[in-house]
């Protein structure tokens, strides 16, 4: 080898720099000098200035952040809700034991529907838990038989225009049949109940022990309150919040404030999520009816209580130790706002720049109340004590004012800001059945009227079947004798034509022109024309109409009035019946004593439609207890329709 590439000194050559030479790492590593790492991580600070100067250029000397809270005083009223009106019935006492949800969306359950018996499952439900509690006073099988049969279940006729509902689903008419005669009908027995105040479960019915009937009779009270407290129904079927007329509920709560009352009002309630939104203060209002009963302590009281502030804390928020990383649950980097997503923007400002800057200061309030923060004081690090008022206060209208979880006071008058927070009792979550019957209203603007479809309408088995099968196998049930009687008549017209003239009998001769001249009134005439002229055709029978009338002593206002389409049925000779609606929501007015007409305000269709279903809603309140009842839930359609209809119509023959 060269002399001249042997190296007898490396150090001194690298020091040199002799050789030159290209030098490359694939690993870096710390070579410390000591084991102990105490000084490293206490990231002393050598050049303060510096630290200062970056400061000064970052622009952090600008802030006007003033010493953190240490201390803070609240004084605050409160006062609990008192009153509560539903629609414009007459006011009741606020009961804050029932979730909030169920006591405004309850509504009857449907028993009939015209002269038939509907919900035959709940009627087997109630029957069967009478006959079992029956059984904890006589165990006599006579007795129970003696209730069957004062409260059966009727066997349908098909023959019978009042049982078509039954008979023309064939489900529906095997479980009619299958129980019929054997099964106690237990809505009977209720609704005989509730008829009227006097009557006794031992009405009408021979015990096999006399001695008894005083038991048994206080066996029905204590059946009412156990289906009562098993589905949570209105007062009386028209006493509910629910208005037809508009598709919505509307109520009212009050508490006392003062010497008055202030009003709280919500008249567009149809979520089906209840919370402070729903609501408006009502000025000017003289109350409700009373601000509490009498006997229960007062509603209204004061709180001044004394706090040391905390800072408010979220997942993924910057920890404020050295050495601590904050978790990766709040992915602020994955945020992609729209330019319409406010508060989504501001949520990131709040957890980027302000995160530590807010506080919380807990205090605890009762349900069913509502607060007045009468003011805060705050003390600081520096001893300077601060007295804090509510951010939304000024006028209620102002355009630069801004709050969040306050009420709007209705009117336009320059009334001032309520700042009260509003703690309602509801439920956070609510169970939602599948719907029992859902109609959908439309506009349709070639025909000039709207419509209300019935998507899904209730049997009366109690189960439910999409309305344009229920409508179809309903017709075609209604056709069918009509049907067999026009072959009969076909049939036995062939066979008197085949008997020579000279043969015939007087009264076959006058039977023979009998069926002719039935056949004539139910057949159209036989024709050489190539076409035909046609009044109308028809549409599906879960096409309900509603028409456009003018509002009472108005020449300009319009409302829509539910109409009918006649049902004109191949071979029948009889005027055409009126097809009526076979959900609840459109049979307002129907199955009352004197029927009504029922009105739609023509806002409440707009031209997007509106889609209107009524389903069991079930929770579980905070004393455990679980609430069933029926509720109604209104949401946005999908845009106008076209029925098909058309009169003055011209057709090949």
């Amino acid at each position: 080898m060269n002399n001249k590439y042997v190296i007898e000194d490396i150090k001194a050559v690298i020091v040199n720099k002799e050789f030159p030479g290209v030098t490359a790492w694939n690993r870096l590593e710390g070579r410390p000098r000591t084991h102990n790492f105490d000084r490293a991580l206490k990231a002393e600070v050598r050049d303060a200035l510096w630290m200062l100067t970056r400061q000064w250029q970052m622009g952090e000397f600008n802030g006007d952040d003033a010493g953190s809270p240490v201390f803070a005083k609240l004084h605050l009223t409160t006062t609990q809700l008192t009153r509560y009106q539903a629609d414009k019935h007459a006011s009741e006492h606020f009961e804050d034991n029932v979730p909030l949800e169920a006591h405004v969306e309850r509504r009857p359950i449907s028993f009939k529907q015209g002269q038939q018996e509907f919900s035959l499952d709940l009627r087997l439900l109630m029957g069967r838990h009478w006959l079992k509690m029956l059984k904890t006073i006589t165990q006599n099988p006579a007795d129970s038989d003696a209730y069957i049969t004062k409260y059966k279940i009727e066997n349908p006729d098909p023959a019978d225009a009042n049982d078509a509902q039954v008979c023309a689903h064939p489900e529906v008419w095997g479980t009619f049949a299958a129980v019929a005669g054997r099964c106690l009908d237990g809505a009977e027995l209720y609704l005989y109940f509730k008829g009227d105040a006097s009557h006794r479960a031992t009405d009408g019915i021979t015990l096999s022990d006399p001695n008894q009937k005083g038991d048994i009779d206080t066996l029905g009270q204590e059946f009412v309150k156990w289906f009562e407290k098993l589905f949570y129904l209105p007062p009386a079927p028209d006493k509910d919040a629910w208005l037809p007329d508009r598709l919505e509920y509307q109520f009212a709560v009050s508490a006392p404030e003062g010497d008055g009352e202030k009003v709280l009002s919500a008249e567009e309630y149809y979520h089906g999520r209840l919370d402070w939104y729903n609501f408006d203060i009502v000025t000017g209002s003289t109350g409700l009816g009373g601000a509490g009963t009498s006997g229960t302590p007062d509603s209204q009281g004061t709180i001044t209580q004394t706090f040391i502030p905390t800072e408010v804390v979220f997942d993924g928020m910057p920890n404020t130790r050295w050495w601590t990383f904050e978790d990766r649950r709040t992915n602020f980097g994955d945020i992609k706002p729209d330019t319409t997503d406010i508060a989504k923007m501001m949520l990131a400002e709040f957890g980027l720049v302000f995160a530590n800057d807010w506080f919380l200061v807990p205090q605890t309030l009762p349900v069913g109340s509502m607060a007045h923060i009468k003011g805060l004081a705050v003390t600081n690090v520096f001893g300077e004590r601060f007295w804090i008022e509510a951010a939304g206060s000024g006028t209620d209208n102002a355009w630069q004012r801004w709050s969040m979880f306050t009420l709007n006071s209705k009117g336009d008058m320059g009334e001032p800001a309520d700042t009260n927070l509003l703690l309602l009792p509801t439920v956070p979550k609510t169970q939602e059945g599948k719907p029992i019957e859902q109609v959908v209203l439309i506009r349709d603007e070639l025909a000039n009227m709207v419509w209300g479809i019935e998507k899904i309408v209730p049997l009366a088995s109690g189960d439910s079947k999409p309305g344009a099968e229920a409508a179809m196998e309903l017709r075609k049930f209604l056709e069918k004798p009509l049907l067999e009687k026009l072959m009969q008549m076909k049939a036995r017209k062939a066979e008197l034509e085949s008997i020579p003239e000279i043969d015939r009998k007087q009264a076959e001769k006058d039977e023979l022109a009998k069926i002719i001249k039935d056949l004539v009134e139910i057949l159209p005439p036989e024709t050489k024309a190539s076409i035909r002229y046609q009044v109308m055709n028809t549409v599906p029978e879960h096409w309900i109409p509603f028409i456009s009338v003018h509002v009472e002593n108005d020449n300009r206002e319009i409302q829509l009035q539910r109409a009918a389409m006649p049902r004109i049925l191949e071979g029948d000779s009889n005027s055409p019946q009126k097809i009526r609606p076979h959900t609840s929501l459109l049979r307002e007015g129907l199955d009352q004593p004197s029927p009504t007409a029922y009105y739609v305000h023509e806002e409440e269709v707009p031209r997007a439609g509106i889609q209107v279903s009524q389903s069991f809603q079930r929770t579980r309140w905070r004393d455990g207890r679980v609430w069933v009842w029926l509720g109604v839930q209104k949401q946005t359609g999908r845009g106008e329709g076209s029925s098909g209809l058309r009169f003055d119509i011209v057709e090949p023959a």
